[in-house]
């Protein structure tokens, strides 16, 4: 390799989504950037859709991976809040316009002209961005973030997406001021796990909703959850009609909207963390309970940063898998298979040479 590539990294080179090793180069750190040995990337179904093309736009070579953790090896000039040495994440998007109402409200991810994606996003030099499947990163320190000192950096991982992805429209619906209220939470994956121990966390009654009968004792023994049901069951889940305050869709696949709205009470709102094929229920059942169905992706950096510390000062830590790089392709596939509890974290550090 030459000498300015200098990051080592996998990527995929075409749709068929198989990774490999892969020499690139990253940027020289600027005056407000932060770069970062990444120790642990999570793995997240983004990887599976961007390294297969799955979106139509993927640029490769394809670098995958937006749940970063690391340890700060230089900053910028002008950097303020990091220093060499402390313990920092970056999570889905690494840049922003900065002057939009959305970024002036650190909700940057919503950022009028797009947020920059933390890989296969096109940052504001005009090159490709590449993710945390790679030895180091450097990114401006507005997109970092502190991991607290007591929390373990390869448990801090899965938190950049999956568990902001769930926190954020959580907290934008108030959950964590309404200690009793009920939540329902659909999909025991990734997301649906984290939304379980978050939503305990916020002192809620929550409910499991899972196609899988091997996840009751999981969800209720290790996860905390108050009861569980197999969402196959159409007698169980009828019964539990007008019951839950809210419902949080975590799951992948396609769901059956009519019957989680009317699951709903009056004015219970229905919140979509997942990418169903089709979004399709009865106005009626909508409208006629003053109900909500609620979109979101990740969140700002406020919210990120708030996240983190709640996750610490509550000990709520994500199950993990911790994988060497060099078996990034078959978690891939276990992803798509479902054949995980809960996330796959790689150990970069230790298996990227």
């Amino acid at each position: 390799m030459s000498s300015d590539e200098n990051c080592i990294g996998w990527a995929a080179r075409d749709p068929s989504g198989v990774l490999s090793p892969y020499n690139f180069s990253r940027r020289a750190v600027r005056s407000n950037d932060v770069s970062l040995n990444i120790a642990y990337c999570g793995v997240c179904y983004a990887d599976v859709k961007w390294t297969r093309n799955e979106m139509g736009h993927s640029k490769y070579p394809l670098v995958p991976g937006h749940e970063i953790v690391g340890i700060v090896t230089e900053v910028g000039s002008n950097v303020k809040r990091f220093k060499v040495g402390d313990n920092v994440g970056v999570g889905t998007y690494v840049n922003s316009c900065r002057e939009c109402g959305f970024c002036n409200d650190g909700l940057e991810v919503y950022c009028d002209k797009g947020s920059v994606l933390t890989f296969d996003g096109i940052d504001d030099d005009g090159t490709v961005t590449k993710g945390g499947y790679s030895s180091y990163i450097v990114v401006h320190e507005r997109y970092c973030f502190t991991i607290p000192k007591n929390y373990p950096l390869e448990l801090a991982a899965p938190l950049l997406c999956a568990g902001i992805t769930v926190y954020a429209p959580m907290v934008r619906h108030n959950m964590n001021n309404q200690p009793g209220k009920s939540l329902g939470v659909v999909g025991l994956g990734g997301l649906g796990h984290l939304a379980v121990k978050i939503g305990k966390a916020f002192g809620l009654n929550v409910t499991v909703f899972s196609s899988s009968t091997s996840k009751k004792e999981e969800a209720i023994d290790r996860l905390g959850a108050d009861k569980f049901v197999l969402s196959s069951d159409v007698q169980e889940t009828t019964a539990l009609a007008r019951s839950f305050d809210f419902i949080i869709n975590t799951a992948s696949g396609d769901i059956p909207f009519d019957l989680y709205l009317s699951l709903l009470k009056t004015a219970g709102v229905l919140l979509l963390a997942g990418f169903p094929s089709e979004v399709k229920f009865a106005p009626g059942n909508l409208n006629l309970g003053m109900k909500t169905i609620s979109g979101s992706i990740t969140g700002g950096t406020k919210q990120t940063q708030e996240m983190l510390d709640f996750c610490a000062s509550h000990k709520i830590y994500p199950e993990i898998e911790k994988i060497p790089i060099q078996y990034a392709n078959e978690a891939l596939e276990r992803l798509i298979k479902k054949d995980i509890k809960y996330r796959f974290v790689i150990d970069v550090a230790n298996s990227l040479k």
